[in-house]
């Protein structure tokens, strides 16, 4: 080592690591670097009163309405052989920009291959293509709408 290292530093950085409760310290000089590292004391837990759990019966669940022919939740559709689903998880757009037509409307013919919507995921638009030839008798999101995979976003029939 060099000249002018002197051995009481490293005890004087072990009592600054330990007094201050530090896992490490370094000094650096222009001939000599020390790095400590020290052991940090697990800090013993103290036992804490625990409530005991009480069994209370969950409220009773208020029937649903039933549904009317036209009135489907979302997941109603997803066993539908016209439902156009969603290939990625993102956000829906309806139309390649805001001032623009929608790429389909209900009522709309499409071709097996057209364009449908876009779903953006991480800054990328993917195109949603129809998967079969046939109208558009629903459409089940809004543009800016966030889609799940395989969510259903409209239907051709």
């Amino acid at each position: 080592m060099a000249n002018n290292f002197d051995p009481k530093i490293v005890s004087k950085l072990a009592d600054v690591l330990s007094k201050n409760n530090l896992s490490e310290i370094e000094y650096e000089d222009e001939s000599f670097r020390i790095k400590l590292k020290g052991m940090v004391a697990a800090v013993p837990m103290q036992p804490v009163a625990v409530a005991p759990v009480q069994n209370v019966a969950p409220a009773p669940k208020e029937p649903e309405p039933a549904a009317k022919n036209d009135d489907f939740a979302i997941d109603d559709y997803s066993n539908n052989a016209g439902s156009v689903k969603s290939p990625i998880v993102g956000v829906v757009y309806l139309s390649p920009d805001p001032t623009k037509p929608d790429y389909v409307n209900v009522g709309d013919t499409v071709k097996e291959g057209d364009i449908v919507c876009l779903i953006e995921a991480m800054k990328t638009f993917n195109p949603v293509k129809a998967h079969r030839s046939g109208t558009v008798t629903k459409i089940l999101v809004e543009s800016g709408d966030p889609v799940e995979y395989g969510e259903s976003l409209m239907i051709i029939e």
